[in-house]
């Protein structure tokens, strides 16, 4: 019979240190309820300390999920503590994860302490965390690079103060697989013998920075690890952490290898997937393992043989496990709103009628200018129509001229600002430039442009255009998405969800 692996998930907090993958508070209480349907053990909320929106935001998250254990991270010590504590005490399974330095580089020139003076902040913070939560879990910084002795230290003490899980980091990204296996094998080993009323969970959390993430971390499993820490799509601060998704699906399909399961339903990877990947504006690369768009293709004719006689010629799971589908749903003017709700729960949304209503009108009037509407395009619309920032600026409407003469492309703009109506009309170099000096003219803000994406969401000439662009003013920056079967239509009702965005975050600042 399999072991249980712990999933830990970080998404929320080392995941949104991703240079643009911020989330507002709406969104990460989205994102925190998927994760637990999803079926992670645990969900790190956030840093509860560093502000007092990530307090927030991490108190919100402990209030809304129930079946998960929600953890906040803090420094270790007392003040970050009584933060974190004070985020999460109402979770139904609260968690501190508390952390301090042990590699002599980050002790000397980051703590500025010896050896010494980081055991004694280990048994003072640890002893303190534990008198407030029985849930605390001590990570040693930089372990990959510690001395494997002082760190056996390091743990001794924290078992000793109360510390229930004990992680042992890659921060950086150092270690090699097989090194890092051997690091983790001989610090179970030599860890001194605790009470056998008292259960420690050995724990890692592995940095990408040589692409190593999930194979340090599975090496780990091997070694005896019954926790790994990562995020969804392995967002995380520089190239990112462990993608769970990879981490869970190698235990799976190589269960007979590492003889240990996680308790994560696999069909819903790719949805989850699919959410942080809107959430953030930052598309799924084609060539994703486990949940790219190529990772089930096949072009080759060998291969495309082969998997039509034996789909395990060439592919080691299925599309269905996780959670991905070909199937495509037909709404048009005949469709009903119960049809439409079925497809929104298979998506992973429930929602209120009022928003049912919503999104049925927009389908209805997509269904005028699209001959099939797929399931991308009633997400695309769910996350447009629902799950958009409350406006301050609203796009009324748009003409845009634009030719190969010599007039240059001209957009006239029509916006509701605070309820009152406001036009503007100005040219550009092209039709969606003179689209956001449009926008920009209305709302009287100058923001800089720092990236515009377009993708198409679903295939054919008639695809809806999904449009992501990024912009800041006076350091706040802010990211906006929108979709239409136009796709100046969409560019502009991005540009507006940022600015609104950017507001929001001004407003919070303020």
């Amino acid at each position: 019979m399999s072991e249980r692996l712990i999933i830990f998930d970080t998404t929320l907090r080392d995941g949104e240190q991703s240079p643009g993958a911020t989330m507002n508070l709406q969104e990460k209480i989205r994102m925190a309820r998927q994760l637990e349907v999803l079926g992670v053990d645990v969900i790190e909320a956030g840093f509860a300390a560093s502000s007092q929106g990530d307090f927030e935001s991490v108190q919100s998250i402990a209030a809304v999920v129930k079946k998960a254990q929600v953890a906040s991270l803090a420094r270790c010590n007392t003040g970050d503590i009584d933060k974190a504590w004070g985020a999460i005490k109402n979770a139904a399974n609260p968690r501190i994860h508390t952390f301090l330095a042990t590699s002599a580089l980050h002790m000397e020139y980051k703590l500025r302490k010896t050896p010494q003076e980081v055991l004694e902040m280990i048994e003072k913070n640890i002893g303190y965390a534990a008198s407030l939560c029985p849930n605390v879990e001590f990570s040693a910084e930089d372990a990959s690079r510690s001395d494997p002795d002082f760190l056996v230290q390091a743990f001794n003490t924290a078992i000793g103060a109360g510390a229930t899980t004990l992680n042992i980091p890659d921060t950086v990204g150092y270690a090699q697989p097989e090194e890092f296996g051997e690091l983790v094998r001989y610090v179970i080993e030599h860890i001194r013998p605790f009470p056998k009323d008292k259960k420690v969970i050995f724990s890692v959390h592995c940095h990408n920075d040589l692409g190593l993430g999930v194979a340090t971390s599975l090496a780990a499993v091997r070694a005896g690890a019954r926790q790994v820490e990562g995020t969804v799509l392995g967002i995380g601060e520089r190239a990112g952490n462990a993608a769970i998704e990879e981490v869970t699906m190698a235990l799976h399909v190589r269960k007979d290898y590492y003889n240990c399961l996680p308790g994560i339903v696999t069909e819903q990877i790719f949805p989850t997937c699919r959410m942080l990947s809107r959430i953030i504006g930052q598309p799924i690369p084609l060539n994703k393992s486990i949940v790219g768009d190529n990772a089930f293709a096949h072009e080759s004719g060998i291969h495309q043989d082969g998997v039509m006689k034996k789909r395990e010629t060439y592919e080691i799971m299925s599309a269905e496990s996780v959670g991905r589908s070909n199937n495509m749903i037909i709404l048009g003017k005949h469709s009903g709103r119960n049809a439409l709700r079925k497809k929104l729960e298979s998506l992973g949304y429930s929602l209120a009628d009022n928003d049912i209503d919503v999104v049925f009108k927009a389908v209805k009037d997509l269904a005028d200018r699209k001959a099939e509407i797929f399931d991308e395009d009633i997400e695309a619309l769910v996350l447009e129509m629902v799950y958009r920032v409350p406006d301050q600026y609203k796009l009324v409407s748009l003409n845009v001229q634009s030719s190969d003469c010599a007039i240059p492309p001209t957009a006239a703009v029509v916006m509701d600002i605070h309820g009152v109506s406001h036009r503007h009309v100005t040219f550009g170099s092209g039709p969606i430039e003179a689209v956001f000096y449009a926008i920009s003219n209305t709302v009287q803000r100058q923001p800089r442009l720092e990236k515009y994406q377009v993708n198409a969401v679903t295939g054919g000439m008639d695809a809806l255009g999904e449009v992501t662009v990024r912009i800041s003013e006076n350091g706040v920056s802010a990211v906006g998405r929108g979709a239409h079967v136009d796709i100046i239509r969409a560019s502009a009702l991005a540009f507006v969800n940022a600015l609104n965005r950017l507001a929001k975050k001004e407003e919070e600042l303020a």
